[in-house]
């Protein structure tokens, strides 16, 4: 798998992705999100999804914290549940560590999202705390990068 910028089709079909149920929350309707710190990740040259890092994946109410790199991911609907998560992140927590050189890594996982959250585990995140705001209640989650898992 690899990270890469963004091509105008990646973006386009990004908008298009239609999340079912109350995965729906993860539907991108704004182009502009999929600005600055925002990356594709692709295998073979298709389309699985996108990361963002920094404030882009940075849940309303969290803050900028010195040496912490957020992260915000999201795989195309249709391959969701298919066991592609591990190496999807995986791609994507290398790429951020790489790119960024961060102490840390915080994602922000939604209480109900059993799937995020059991994938952040096995790439040694830890449940640090919860922060609620209008979209839902979300677990926080940490990891230092000499964690295993990338």
């Amino acid at each position: 798998m690899e990270v890469r910028a963004p091509t105008g089709a990646d973006r386009q079909a990004i908008l298009a992705w239609r999340y079912p149920g109350r995965y729906s929350t993860y539907d991108v309707d704004d182009r502009s999100v999929l600005g600055r710190d925002h990356w594709a990740v692709v295998d073979d040259g298709s389309l699985l999804g996108y990361c963002c890092f920094g404030a882009p994946a940075r849940v309303d109410g969290a803050h900028d914290e010195p040496g912490v790199l957020d992260v915000g991911y999201g795989m195309a609907p249709d391959l969701m549940g298919g066991g592609r998560g591990h190496g999807f992140v995986e791609a994507i927590l290398a790429f951020g560590l790489e790119e960024y050189r961060p102490e840390r890594l915080r994602v922000y996982v939604l209480d109900w999202n059993e799937r995020s959250k059991s994938v952040a585990e096995r790439h040694g995140f830890e449940a640090a705390s919860y922060l609620e705001n209008a979209e839902g209640r979300f677990l926080v989650m940490l990891r230092g990068p000499a964690l295993p898992g990338v």
